[in-house]
């Protein structure tokens, strides 16, 4: 099975910058891309229920005209969906990528994504979606358990696509990150783009030989290699170096930094990808 990058589609005002990293990762991975999007129920169906409050008499028909505002409902959402496809389809073909198929799913938004996940090489998708659009400073409503669950690379964007440049990467010496640092060295994903390999924490001899080593794996690889070691929390010093050296992708591990070892079973990874002002890649 040829395995795609697949991007998580909808009506938030991260559509356009998730359609774009989609197609600058299937450019650079030079795999097929799937647009996919996802009719929750939960979420497009706005009719209260309001069958226990119907007085008698009059309860069977005002059931009946629920239901059929329901089945209206439904029927806007797969036809906005279908539209929603067709643009991104469009936008993708448009950027030079000639394999884009679309994929139209009900379900829950996590269920139906562990479902493809056999099919999916990279998944991209907004860090917030059309129900937490506007809620700054806050993952959305199914990241959390999307990558706790998925096994797969995770890209979350920001609002405006910004084509990555230069690359951090969160690095702690722990076995994880250093099976997370092999993925992006052996990855077509990242390849030719300078590399900072940061770890948060005091700097000491064996930090600094543990970077090193980690350091001439990149760099055997081809990577332009910066190290630093910073002090401080992880969610605050990896963040603001991000933006004193204006890099436009931040790159860890799930599960993986000694220090944030509760990887969103805890709070503080979860503020670091909050408060991140660059898109992110989770590697698993």
């Amino acid at each position: 099975m040829i395995k795609k990058v697949m991007a998580c589609i909808d009506a938030s005002p991260y559509a356009e910058a998730v359609c774009d990293y989609s197609v600058w990762a299937a450019n650079r991975l030079n795999a097929p891309l799937s647009m996919l999007h996802i009719l929750d129920r939960a979420q497009h169906t706005n009719t209260p229920d309001l069958s226990g409050t119907i007085g008698l008499g009059s309860q069977e028909i005002l059931l009946e005209q629920l239901a059929e505002l329901d089945e209206k409902h439904a029927k806007l959402a797969l036809e906005r969906g279908r539209l929603i496809l067709d643009a991104a389809k469009a936008r993708a073909e448009a950027a030079g990528v000639s394999e884009v198929d679309e994929r139209l799913r009900h379900g829950h938004f996590v269920t139906s994504l562990l479902e493809l996940e056999d099919e999916i090489r990279l998944l991209v998708l907004g860090k917030r979606g059309f129900s937490s659009a506007d809620a700054h400073g806050q993952l959305g409503l199914h990241v959390e358990g999307l990558i706790r669950s998925m096994q797969k690379p995770v890209l979350l964007t920001q609002q405006h696509f910004v084509e990555p440049k230069s690359l951090l990467m969160a690095f702690d010496g722990s076995e994880t990150a250093t099976k997370s640092l092999n993925m992006l060295a052996e990855s077509p994903l990242c390849k030719g783009l300078p590399c900072h390999l940061v770890m948060a924490g005091a700097d000491v001899e064996a930090a600094r030989v543990q970077l090193e080593q980690a350091a001439a794996k990149l760099r055997s690889e081809g990577f332009e290699v910066t190290v630093a070691i910073v002090a401080g929390e992880p969610d605050v010093v990896l963040n603001q170096y991000q933006q004193d050296h204006s890099i436009g992708l931040l790159v860890m591990g799930a599960y993986g930094h000694s220090r944030i070892r509760q990887f969103f079973l805890g709070s503080t990874t979860t503020a670091m990808i909050s408060k991140a002002k660059c898109s992110l890649l989770v590697l698993r």
